[in-house]
């Protein structure tokens, strides 16, 4: 083995720069997904909130 091979450490920094790729991918797709289902949540609150002051005001005038 020569001596540059010795401290050859390409592969293993390609690894780690694939695995810290891999890592921040994940974490971007879990909070998109996370902040899509709190928009939705929000959206569904808003409009139950609206069907029920619409039913109020239908009740109240009837």
């Amino acid at each position: 083995m020569s001596e540059r091979d010795w401290n050859d450490d390409r592969a293993y920094e390609a690894a780690v720069d694939r695995a810290a790729r891999a890592t921040r991918l994940g974490w971007s797709v879990i909070a998109s997904v996370t902040g899509l289902a709190g928009c939705a949540v929000a959206a569904l609150a808003l409009a139950a909130l609206a069907v029920f002051a619409y039913v109020v005001m239908c009740l109240s005038a009837g």
